[in-house]
């Protein structure tokens, strides 16, 4: 087990306990709400989900320093998004990923349960949407991933260092082209 997993695990423990500062619980509440989503978004970089797991665990570590520092408490949803996103980058790089691990991670996580019939049904329109999404420029991806963990697009402008009006015409275009690709 990592040292910062131990500590978010600790913390989380403590927080049980009530033996826990304000601090603490807010960083653990924050853990609670986003963990899930920033997996989800750390995965699209083509990371193994253990890779994931791993960064959620620092970007926490690094909130908790952030906050006990008492630097800006501001958007700390956005804040939590960019320390992701940047560790994610840092990881990919170090580290090459093939495609297919990508896919199969990601759809793994997405749906951990699916019946075998409800599976079978919506295979195939997954199947195309997804490669319609997988030729999506790299921004274009990244924007409908934040957009879809209810990001706002100021949010998103600012972990991906876009301006307003490049996210929405990313996200409109995006957008249209996989409804395309679900209607065919």
């Amino acid at each position: 087990m990592a040292a910062g997993e131990s500590a978010l695990l600790l913390a989380r423990d403590r927080a049980a306990s009530r033996d826990v500062s304000p601090l603490e619980r807010e960083v653990v509440e924050l853990f609670d709400q986003l963990r899930g989503k920033l997996l989800r978004y750390t995965l699209n970089f083509g990371l193994p989900v253990q890779d994931g797991e791993e960064i959620i665990q620092e970007t926490f570590l690094a909130l908790f320093c952030h906050l006990q520092q008492g630097k800006p408490r501001e958007n700390l949803r956005g804040w939590v998004f960019r320390v992701a996103h940047n560790l994610a980058l840092k990881r990919r790089a170090s580290a090459h990923f093939s495609e297919a691990e990508l896919v199969e991670e990601t759809l793994a996580f997405a749906d951990p349960a699916p019946d075998p019939e409800a599976q079978l049904a919506g295979a195939q329109i997954q199947q195309h949407v997804l490669t319609v999404f997988r030729v999506l420029p790299e921004q274009d991806r990244r924007c409908l991933i934040l957009r879809a963990e209810g990001l706002r697009y100021r949010e998103i402008a600012q972990i991906l260092g876009m301006s307003l009006g490049a996210v929405s015409m990313s996200l409109s275009r995006s957008l249209a082209r996989l409804a395309r690709a679900a209607d065919r």
